[in-house]
């Protein structure tokens, strides 16, 4: 199976700009109000899959950047397979699941700011 999934929205890391928030008498770590809003966001791009992609896959994300800034892939690999959960796409990113994130890259697109997402399931 092969499954094509286009965001056009830029791409969010989860980690970067992570806020410190108060719970009663224990501090809580929770990821940026801009991350946040991207989650909530990629709901409008994804159809829920029945049931959830549970067996091997490869993830492959193509991000297509606004502007030319460094960014970290591994955080936008990271944001993107918790939104694949969230939104039922994926049963669970863990390794026995997502077995490969081959040929993810961070592209330069200024018009189009977007992330194309394939997944593999593996035979």
């Amino acid at each position: 199976m092969e499954l094509k999934i286009t965001i056009p929205l830029q791409p969010v890391t989860k980690k970067n700009s992570q806020r410190i928030v108060r719970c009663g008498s224990y501090s809580k770590i929770m990821p940026s109000k801009r991350y946040v809003q991207y989650e909530k966001d990629c709901r409008y791009y994804l159809t829920r899959v029945e049931p959830p992609i549970a067996e091997q896959c490869e993830v492959t994300c193509l991000f297509y950047m606004k502007t030319r800034r460094k960014v970290d892939l591994t955080n936008l690999l990271e944001a993107v397979d918790d939104v694949l959960v969230k939104y039922g796409i994926l049963e669970d990113d863990n390794s026995k699941i997502i077995t490969s994130h081959d040929g993810s890259r961070v592209l330069y697109d200024p018009k189009f700011p977007r992330t194309e997402i394939t997944i593999k399931t593996m035979n």
